[in-house]
């Protein structure tokens, strides 16, 4: 019996010593929370309340200038009636504004395509071709980087009056260009020189040229990159008012200089601003959503590895 008992105890108090579940520390905890649906509420809250003056611009763009003098936008949730797209339709008969469209679009895309391609053949250059002064030359590109738009202006300005091209299109998209590669080759260098070598190397033993490998290897390697630099750099442009107010006459204004003149003397003119702006956003945020996949392909590239 005593050594029955004797061993019993220390047995019993292994046993119960064992399986006693630790207590979580309050980093766990906290990551327990965080990850929890409480976060997810939160982030939901925060959209919303984002999106309250993107809701507000739609709502006030559909809305006749006494309504808008009236009220509030937020009187349409009770008023429904008091939507319309009388504003869409004087907006849209009004020449100065689609003129400025399509000047946008004349800028925005040739920009974002001259950009696009030039930036990967140099940032495939950079990567992996050698050439004299290949590392100084990328080093300055990179110092082009911290050049601010507003120190150039000027002198291009009188560099575009010499040329003949102050005032065009041309000279808008040539500006943007310009100011435009020294990111994307940044970009698309960095990227670029992630690729395994060997998987290169394979493509040359099998009797690939440079051009050969850079469609067929690179570039199809490259698609998150190069999607996500073609987003940033249309909505830049898109979006560009300071370039284009100085670099454009009254006959090549894009939508952001064409709504500013839109104002008038007196009064906010919401009813102009309101279905301009709503449309000049319209667009971007398409093609944002179109590349939707391969932004964030992009942005998480070399996240892991």
């Amino acid at each position: 019996m005593t050594a029955h008992g004797g061993t019993a105890a220390p047995a019993a108090t292994a046993k119960t010593g064992g399986t006693a579940p630790a207590k979580p520390s309050l980093g766990a905890r906290l990551a327990g929370v965080v990850s929890g649906g409480l976060v997810r509420v939160l982030l939901v809250v925060v959209g919303v309340f984002w999106l309250v003056p993107t809701f507000g611009l739609l709502l006030s763009s559909l809305r006749t200038p006494r309504d808008l003098a009236d009220s509030g936008w937020w009187t349409v949730l009770t008023e429904p009636a008091q939507l319309t797209f009388g504003n869409y339709s004087k907006l849209l008969d009004n020449p100065a504004i689609t003129d400025s469209l399509w000047n946008t679009v004349l800028i925005a895309v040739p920009t974002t395509v001259l950009v696009v391609v030039i930036g990967a053949l140099a940032g495939y250059a950079f990567a992996w071709l050698e050439f004299p002064g290949r590392d100084w030359w990328f080093l300055g590109v990179v110092g082009l980087l911290v050049v601010p738009v507003q120190v150039a202006l000027l002198p291009i300005a009188r560099l575009f009056g010499d040329l003949g091209l102050f005032g065009s299109i041309l000279g808008v998209v040539l500006f943007h260009v310009g100011f435009g590669l020294p990111f994307a080759v940044f970009l698309l260098r960095n990227f670029f020189a992630e690729i395994p070598r060997e998987l290169l190397e394979a493509a040359r033993l099998d009797g690939a040229g440079e051009l050969r490998l850079f469609l067929r290897v690179v570039l199809p390697l490259g698609g998150p990159a190069v999607a996500s630099l073609g987003i940033f750099q249309f909505l830049w442009v898109w979006n560009d008012m300071l370039v284009a107010l100085i670099f454009t006459d009254a006959s090549n204004q894009p939508i952001t200089v064409a709504l500013q003149t839109q104002v008038r003397q007196f009064g906010n003119n919401i009813d102009v601003l309101a279905p301009g702006a709503f449309i000049s956003m319209v667009i971007p945020l398409a093609v944002f959503f179109a590349f939707q996949r391969q932004f964030v392909s992009g942005v998480m590239a070399g996240a892991v590895k």
